[in-house]
C-alpha cells in the first residue's frame, strides 16, 4: 500500500490544523433525519424483497434502489463499464441426495457416522464426488504464525495426512490476532503438506458454541465468488476434505494414542495451554457429494471525486453490506401462514441507510472532500464476506490507492445510544480520528466489549484488512442501555424473522449514527495524513509490511 511519507510525531498527532479545521467544518453538517434513515430501511426490509438473499430477485431490487439513490445524488459510478454495478459471480455448493460419511479406522477397529449426526461434513466447491482417506496426525491448535511466535507444525510431518486440531485458539491469546489464526488454519495445513483437515472442540469453543446449534446449520448450503479462471476461489485449493467431530465419532481419533481427548482438553482449558501435536495411530476416510450451480449478484459502488490536486487520487471506503439471509425453510408443525422472511432491517438495511445518508450529505455539501470517496454496498456478506473479499481484489480504482475503510454493519438503532465502538481501533490510527471525529456530538470511543465474539475478522471490513488497509467495523456501543440492547437482539431477533420494522427502532438514533459517519468518513477523506498502522501492530506487519507505521 502507497501512503504519503511524514514525520513519526506528526503521524501519532493525525488531526493537524487543517484536520480540526474540518471538525470545525462538520459542526455545521447537513441535517440528517429520523425520517431520511427510516425512508430507506422501511424499503429495503419490505417483505417485497424477501430477505434479500444473494442471488435473489429481491437483492436485485435493492441493488437497483443503492444506484437509483447514488445517481440522483450526482455521484460517479464505480462499478464495470461505466456502470453502478460489479457483478459477481458465485458458485452454491449444496449436499447430494446420499448424506456424507466419515469412517475411522484404528486399534478398536472401524466404525462410521453419517453427516449431521456426530460429524460435519464440509462440501468442496471443486471436488462433487469426495472420497478421501489418510492416516491423522493431531496438530494441537493448528496455528503458524511468525509474528506470534507459534508452529504448532514443528518436529511434525503432515505431508499426504489428514490433520486433527482444536477448534479456536489458546486461552489468554488477543481475540483478534486469535481470529486471524483461526481462520487461517487451513493455509497453514496446506503449506505443510496436509490434504485434509478435522476440527474437534474444546471445552471453551463447546460452550459458546454448542454442538446442536452446529449442526442446525449441517445442511446450509456454501459459496465461494468465481475467478477468472472459471473455479471458484479457494485459498487452501489442496485441503480437500474437512469435517467436525463430536462425542464418540472424536474420541474415536485418539484411541491408542499417548493422550486422550479429555486429558487434551483439561491441558487446553488453562491459561495459554497449548497442546502439542503426535501422531495419531488411527486414521479417516472422508466421503462426500455435493451439486453445484452459478449465480451472480452485484456489488453497487459509486465515487465521489475528491478535491485536493494531490490527495484525490487516494480513495476512501464506506461500506456497508446490502444482503441478508433470505427466507428460512418452514418447521415442522409450524402454524400455517408463519412468518418465513427474514427483513434484514437492522442487519443490514440500517447500515445501508447510513451509508446513503453519508452519500447525500457528502455529495450536497458545499466543500467536496479533499480525497476521493467509495461508497460501497456490497453483496454476499451474509455468505462469507464474499461480495467485499471480490472488490477488495478487485477494485474498480488502483488498490494501493485505497487508504482507509470504515464498514457499517448491524447499528442497533435500538436506544439512544452515546458511545460507539470501532472494532479494530487499536490497530491503526483510525481509533483517533473516529474518537475527535464523534467527540463533537459528546460521543465516546469505547473499547470492544465483547472480545470473545472476534468481530474484527467477522465483517466486511476484514477484507481490506487482508489487503493492507487500515479499516475498522462501526457500531453502536453498549452504555445507556445498549448492554442489554445489543444481548437481547443477538439471542432474539439477529438472524431471525424478527428483524423486521415491527422493532421499536429509534429513528433519531439513526439519524445519530449518520451524522457520526458523516464526520469520520470526512475527517479521513480531509486529513493532511491517510490512516495509518500502527508500529508493530500484528494486522498492519502481516498484511502491509512495507507501509509507512505510526507511534502509538
Amino acid at each position: 500500500m502507497t501512503i504519503r511519507t511524514f514525520s513519526a510525531a506528526l503521524a501519532i498527532a493525525l488531526l493537524s490544523t487543517s484536520a480540526l479545521a474540518q471538525v470545525d467544518k462538520a459542526a455545521d453538517a447537513p441535517v440528517f433525519t429520523p425520517e431520511g434513515v427510516r425512508a430507506h430501511v422501511d424499503f429495503l426490509s419490505d417483505d417485497l424483497l424477501e430477505g434479500r438473499d444473494t442471488g435473489s430477485k429481491g437483492l436485485e431490487i435493492a441493488a437497483r434502489y443503492v444506484a437509483t439513490r447514488f445517481e440522483a445524488m450526482g455521484l460517479k459510478p464505480a462499478g464495470e463499464n461505466g456502470t453502478w454495478y460489479q457483478t459477481v459471480t458465485f458458485q452454491q455448493t449444496d449436499r447430494g441426495a446420499t448424506p456424507g460419511t466419515v469412517t475411522v479406522s484404528g486399534p478398536a477397529g472401524e466404525k462410521s457416522w453419517k453427516h449431521a449426526s456426530d460429524v460435519l461434513i464440509g462440501t468442496s466447491a471443486n471436488e462433487p464426488k469426495l472420497d478421501v482417506a489418510a492416516p491423522l496426525v493431531f496438530v494441537g491448535y493448528g496455528i503458524e504464525s511468525a509474528p506470534l511466535g507459534i508452529n504448532d507444525y514443528a518436529g511434525l510431518d503432515v505431508k499426504g495426512k489428514i490433520v486433527v486440531m482444536l477448534r479456536g485458539f489458546p486461552k489468554g491469546m488477543p481475540s483478534e490476532e486469535g481470529a486471524h489464526v483461526g481462520a487461517t488454519k487451513a493455509q497453514a495445513a496446506q503449506k505443510h503438506g496436509a490434504i485434509g483437515m478435522v476440527s474437534i472442540g474444546t471445552l471453551q469453543s463447546m460452550k459458546a458454541r454448542p454442538w446442536s446449534r452446529m449442526v442446525q446449520m449441517a445442511d446450509s448450503a456454501s459459496y465461494a465468488w468465481v475467478g477468472k479462471d472459471g473455479k471458484a476461489f479457494d485459498e487452501a485449493p489442496n485441503i480437500r476434505a474437512g469435517a467436525s467431530l463430536n462425542g464418540p465419532a472424536a474420541d474415536a481419533l485418539f484411541v491408542g494414542a499417548p493422550k486422550t481427548l479429555t486429558a487434551i482438553r483439561k491441558e487446553a482449558d488453562k491459561a495459554g495451554g497449548r497442546p502439542k501435536g503426535f501422531a495419531l495411530k488411527t486414521s479417516i476416510r472422508i466421503q462426500n457429494e455435493s451439486v453445484s450451480k452459478r449465480i451472480t449478484s452485484p456489488n453497487v459502488a459509486a465515487i465521489l471525486p475528491g478535491s485536493d490536486p494531490t490527495l484525490a487520487s487516494e480513495y476512501v471506503v464506506l461500506s456497508a453490506h446490502l444482503d441478508h439471509i433470505g427466507i428460512s425453510k418452514a418447521k415442522p408443525g409450524e402454524p400455517e401462514g408463519s412468518d418465513h422472511i427474514n427483513n434484514g432491517a437492522l442487519d443490514n438495511a440500517a447500515g445501508i441507510a447510513t451509508m446513503l445518508e453519508v452519500a447525500r450529505a457528502a455529495a450536497g455539501a458545499p466543500i467536496k472532500p479533499r480525497r476521493s470517496i467509495i461508497f460501497l454496498a456490497s453483496t454476499a456478506e451474509e455468505r462469507g464476506l464474499l461480495g467485499a473479499d471480490y472488490f477488495a481484489r478487485h477494485p474498480s480504482v488502483p488498490g494501493n490507492k485505497i487508504v482507509g475503510n470504515v464498514d457499517l454493519d448491524m447499528p442497533l438503532l435500538l436506544y439512544p445510544f452515546t458511545d460507539v465502538i470501532a472494532f479494530g481501533a487499536d490497530h491503526s490510527t483510525l481509533g483517533p480520528i473516529v474518537a475527535k471525529a464523534v467527540a463533537p456530538m459528546n460521543l465516546k470511543l469505547s473499547p470492544d466489549p465483547m472480545p470473545q465474539e472476534s468481530i474484527f475478522v467477522r465483517s466486511d471490513h476484514y477484507m481490506f484488512v487482508k489487503q493492507g488497509v487500515p479499516a475498522v467495523f462501526l457500531a453502536t456501543g453498549y452504555a445507556n442501555g445498549g448492554a442489554k440492547a445489543w444481548e437481547s437482539f443477538l439471542s432474539g431477533n439477529y438472524h431471525n424473522v424478527g428483524d423486521d420494522m415491527k422493532q421499536k427502532i429509534d429513528w433519531e438514533a439513526g439519524a445519530r449514527f449518520a451524522e457520526a459517519n458523516y464526520r469520520i468518513t470526512q475527517a479521513m477523506a480531509d486529513g493532511d495524513v491517510a490512516p495509518m498502522w500502527y508500529e508493530k501492530d500484528f494486522f498492519g506487519e502481516v498484511f502491509a509490511p512495507g507501509a509507512t507505521k505510526a507511534k502509538k
